[in-house]
């Protein structure tokens, strides 16, 4: 019996969670509770689909002359992958067997010692740090950023490159000198390849009432192109290459 895991939903030919064409694998559950969180349906780890490592494998490498031609192959999101790691690395391991790139997307709330064994199979992480004032990223997210920033150091130092994520929220992760003081930690990495800015959108709110929740910030408005622009300019002074969403 092979190993198994609880999938959300597959995106087979994904342009924004990494290079090329990828095959995206969204994982069921998440230790964080994001207040803008647009995929609320991730968070119960016990939902989702089970599925077989080799049964996944078999539909991912049917696309791979797509991944090959593009400079594609496989990401892992979520939820977060790293809640379950076992499945996680089995995956990541069938893939680097089959010639696939790997990413993976992850908020880095995960103890060094589980997922370095993970890291061993993988090309590319997007590293999503939702703030960089340890107090704001627990009123944000329900938990501290300690183990996120260690991520983004150990990443460092192992010279796996990495997209770090900044989802951009008017009012909550906007302030200049928060983004200033971010730019000062990804300056102190040698392995960062761009910082994707993505502007804070409500189209979540609908998933939050589906599932009878109440949406926090349903008095935020959406990020403006002028506030990404005043970001994206703060970024390009620290000498940070951005890309924006």
């Amino acid at each position: 019996m092979g190993i198994k895991g609880r999938v959300h939903s597959l995106e087979t030919f994904g342009t924004v969670d990494g290079p090329g064409i990828r095959f995206i694998v969204f994982t069921q559950g998440c230790p964080l509770r994001c207040k803008y969180c647009h995929n609320r349906d991730t968070w119960d780890s016990k939902g989702g689909k089970e599925y077989d490592v080799d049964e996944l494998m078999s539909e991912i490498v049917k696309y791979k002359p797509f991944m090959i031609s593009s400079g594609g192959g496989l990401t892992v999101s979520g939820g977060d992958p790293t809640l379950q790691p076992e499945f996680l690395k089995s995956l990541l391991m069938k893939a680097k067997d089959n010639d696939i790139h790997t990413a993976i997307d992850t908020s880095g709330f995960v103890d060094i010692d589980v997922i370095d064994p993970i890291l061993d199979y993988t090309d590319l992480v997007l590293l999503d740090i939702k703030h960089i004032n340890r107090d704001a990223f627990k009123d944000l997210t329900g938990v501290y950023n300690d183990k996120t920033l260690n991520l983004a150091k150990h990443l460092s130092d192992k010279k796996i490159p990495v997209w770090i994520r900044y989802v951009l929220v008017p009012g909550l992760t906007d302030k200049e000198d928060d983004i200033r003081n971010l730019c000062k930690f990804i300056n102190t990495l040698d392995n960062i390849e761009k910082v994707d800015i993505l502007p804070y959108h409500s189209m979540g709110k609908f998933k939050w009432e589906e599932l009878g929740y109440d949406y926090p910030l349903k008095e935020t408005p959406d990020a403006s192109d002028d506030d990404v622009l005043k970001a994206s300019k703060i970024f390009k002074e620290y000498g940070i290459n951005i890309a924006l969403k």
